[in-house]
């Protein structure tokens, strides 16, 4: 089995047509043909089902498709970070955000990257859930993410960065936004909610609390990057509790923030593989760990309850 092999076979089984996939191979039709009977062969399964009219996968055929995607991204990757090394850089490090992470921590944390570690490259992911992140980790898309506990996977040490605590971000004209006081979560049991995805860390936090206050969050809409949680919320289609780095950001036009009761205060780390061999990742982890306890000391609230950690 050979690169050319899987490249072949991702192509007609994206294309679902010999013909087609030819085409976007810049290759004639027989030899694709070829590659793929080779790949069948050394595999020892059928992975198209051909008729005159389409190409199907087989069950074999789409766990097949899955893995040489990845393995082909992987393959990308690596040339990549092979020639930005060749061209003088130190290492390349994949660095992964949940959304709420990524208008503040994020470039605290990359300004102290680019000034202590000058020589290495970064590449950011930033907008995504914990479950992302975490599968990327697992998968070695990524070196080290800022991410919300928990994660299910045994095989990632964890770092706690800082915990804060969650707000309700209304639209500008709603009835609540002008009010002083903290509203209580029991209260929004008739409002609509926009929500992160069902997996993610603070979708669970807020369904938890709203059970132990009486009643189940009515969601509308969800979301997985922030900026799209504000957006809906901006656009009048409902409420969203969402962390306060997201107000303290300011980068919410249209959304006004009220302090809730009855939730709990959720914590950002940063995970990597307990395994990991390259000096650059636990490097960047005592940075991140450094920068994010300099933020948080810079934007402390007097009555604010203390943070953990600091």
């Amino acid at each position: 089995m050979e690169i050319r092999h899987l490249r072949a076979f991702v192509a007609v089984a994206e294309e679902r047509h010999f013909g087609r996939a030819a085409e976007r191979l810049h290759i004639a039709q027989p030899p694709l043909s070829q590659q793929i009977k080779q790949l069948e062969a050394a595999l020892g399964v059928t992975l198209l089902e051909r008729t005159t009219r389409r190409v199907d996968l087989t069950d074999a055929g789409r766990l097949m498709l899955d893995r040489s995607r990845q393995l082909l991204a992987d393959l990308g990757s690596l040339e990549h970070d092979v020639r930005e090394v060749g061209r003088g850089a130190a290492g390349i490090l994949r660095v992964g955000f949940v959304g709420s992470a990524t208008h503040r921590l994020m470039p605290a944390i990359v300004r102290a990257a680019r000034e202590a570690m000058p020589g290495v490259r970064l590449h950011i992911t930033g907008e995504k859930i914990t479950p992302v992140l975490e599968e990327a980790l697992l998968e070695n898309r990524l070196d080290v993410a800022v991410l919300r506990p928990p994660v299910r996977a045994a095989q990632l040490r964890l770092a706690p960065l800082e915990s804060g605590r969650l707000v309700l971000a209304l639209p500008a004209g709603h009835r609540l936004a002008a009010e002083d006081d903290p509203v209580s979560l029991g209260s929004l049991a008739d409002e609509d909610f926009v929500s992160y995805p069902q997996d993610s860390a603070l979708a669970s936090v807020v369904q938890e609390a709203a059970r132990r206050v009486g009643f189940r969050p009515r969601l509308v809409q969800r979301a997985g990057e922030t900026s799209t949680v504000m957006a809906f919320v901006a656009a009048g289609l409902g409420v969203a509790v969402v962390p306060d780095e997201v107000r303290r950001s300011g980068a919410a036009p249209g959304v006004t923030f009220r302090p809730l009761t009855d939730l709990p205060h959720v914590e950002l780390a940063i995970a990597a593989k307990a395994d990991v061999r390259s000096p650059l990742v636990p490097a960047f982890v005592e940075l991140a760990r450094r920068t994010a306890a300099e933020l948080a000391a810079g934007e402390a609230d007097p009555t604010d309850p203390p943070r953990r950690p600091e």
